[in-house]
């Protein structure tokens, strides 16, 4: 008798630390980078832990689901006007945290303080076509346009966009910071007359990818976002589970672009000698990242309205066959200079820099030029972007390199983008992007390498997670064991 009752006490025992586990269990997840804390997106840009945490405790109008879908955020229902220049949103009752309503009027004047001119959000140039944002009633914003965005939700559900009030967000997790993490919890709906449910995920933040990978190997992180080309290489060395290590099917810009309007970069003739030198397909190798495709076109393919990327005719030539050429223009440029030509470039920091540097001094050195790192804080001749588009709309690509904003440009590509901003023809604004597509890339500004890479580590109990198109990671539903009764 005894020992069936120890036994039924122990079973007991295991019951109740089943029960706690479920209550008191979180995701854990860490975030590649610093600054694990609610910011304005107005302030600046955002560093990766910035943008997860916003993205997930201050919520904008509408936000991502997990394979990178609009779902609604704030606003519970919107409709967009046949004409594509209105956009209304019908905000979810609700407060901010300390218990102030949620009301359109403060929502419209967040909004309106990221495009403001003063304003240091990264995506302000996209909402170029914002004409208004008011407030209806209490609980109803619009959004007016000059010209129609298709684009617009997918921009609104950027975590640059996202609703941060005195530091704190709307959810869909309220945030809290225990020592160095942040612990998110958000209430469930109870299921089919049940008991009401939480769900907890603990987000911590490293700068570097060595101490995220080696948390995620020994079991004390569930998901590590935030990987980059430059770290990928810690990743690749170490003993993961398989299938633990994911791609992001992301467009964006990866390549290099001119770092100043003066030394090597100003040359245009020497730009596109060093564009043509780059052997796209051993450098895309050497990253090793799967199905990662080479690329010589600014726009991407799959892009909205690109048929096809503007390709230069000497890339269908393999590299082989114009190195001769190549050489002998590299001769003629240089002269008769007792030095070779020093080339800085600035890289990330990490395997990934290294590989691209590498590579350069590769395929420049065989010109006779010297490539070396930009030391930090030092000028630089080059510098390497490695940028996911905020949506499928070629414009974000092409105005990265607009005169405003890049120390070489185009100035007739920049009016035809401006005529594209303008314009309310989707089809005349495609034409207009497809033309300064080409005259962009004629001048060099920019020399394509593939699209960007981004990885995260998946434990195989976080089933809710899915690659997308943005590389925007929502933490709600990452797992159902989680989800205990709330106390």
């Amino acid at each position: 008798m005894r020992r069936v009752i120890l036994g039924a006490l122990a079973g007991a025992a295991l019951l109740l630390g089943s029960c706690r586990d479920k209550e008191e269990g979180a995701v854990t997840v860490t975030v590649i980078g610093s600054g694990l804390k609610l910011v304005d997106p107005a302030a600046g840009v955002l560093t990766a832990p910035q943008q997860v945490l916003i993205a997930n405790a201050a919520q904008g109008l509408v936000r991502f689901d997990a394979q990178g879908n609009i779902e609604p955020g704030l606003a519970e229902r919107w409709n967009v006007s046949d004409d594509g220049l209105s956009y209304i949103f019908r905000l979810k009752k609700g407060e901010w945290p300390g218990g102030r309503e949620i009301r359109a009027q403060d929502v419209a004047r967040m909004l309106r303080r990221q495009l403001q001119a003063g304003s240091r959000n990264p995506l302000k140039d996209t909402f170029g076509a914002v004409a208004e944002i008011v407030a209806m009633t209490d609980r109803v914003i619009e959004i007016r346009l000059s010209a129609p965005r298709p684009h617009l939700l997918q921009l609104l559900a950027q975590p640059e966009f996202g609703l941060v009030r005195n530091g704190q967000g709307s959810g869909p997790f309220e945030a809290e910071r225990d020592e160095g993490s942040m612990a998110l919890t958000r209430d469930l709906p109870a299921p089919d007359g049940g008991e009401p449910a939480t769900e907890r995920v603990t987000l911590t933040a490293t700068a570097g990818a060595d101490e995220a990978v080696k948390a995620f190997v020994d079991g004390r992180t569930e998901l590590v976002l935030g990987g980059t080309f430059a770290d990928l290489g810690t990743a690749l060395g170490a003993n993961l589970p398989r299938g633990s290590l994911r791609f992001d099917p992301v467009a964006g810009l990866f390549g290099l672009i001119p770092a100043r309007g003066s030394g090597p970069a100003a040359d245009a003739e020497l730009r596109g000698l060093l564009d043509r030198a780059i052997d796209r397909q051993a450098m895309v190798a050497a990253l090793g990242v799967p199905d990662l495709e080479p690329r010589a076109s600014i726009l991407q393919p799959g892009l909205d309205g690109v048929a096809a990327p503007f390709t230069p005719e000497w890339a269908t030539v393999p590299l082989g066959d114009r190195r001769e050429q190549l050489i002998a223009e590299a001769q003629r440029i240089g002269g008769d200079a007792e030095e070779p030509l020093m080339i800085r470039v600035a890289v990330p920091e990490g395997p990934g820099g290294q590989i691209v540097l590498q590579r350069l001094r590769t395929d420049w050195g065989a010109l006779g030029f010297q490539v070396e790192p930009a030391a930090r804080g030092a000028p630089a001749d080059f510098r390497f972007v490695d940028a996911v588009a905020p949506s499928l709309s070629p414009a974000w690509f092409l105005r990265t390199f607009r005169c405003e904003v890049a120390p070489v440009c185009v100035e007739s590509a920049d009016e035809l983008l401006q005529a594209a901003r303008l314009s309310g023809s989707a089809q005349q604004r495609n034409a207009f992007f497809a033309e300064a597509e080409r005259q962009l890339r004629e001048a060099t500004v920019f020399m394509p390498i593939a699209a960007p890479v981004r990885w995260s580590l998946v434990d195989r109990r976080v089933t809710g997670f899915a690659e997308n198109r943005f590389a925007r990671h929502t933490l709600t539903g990452l797992r159902e064991q989680v989800r205990g009764r709330r106390n």
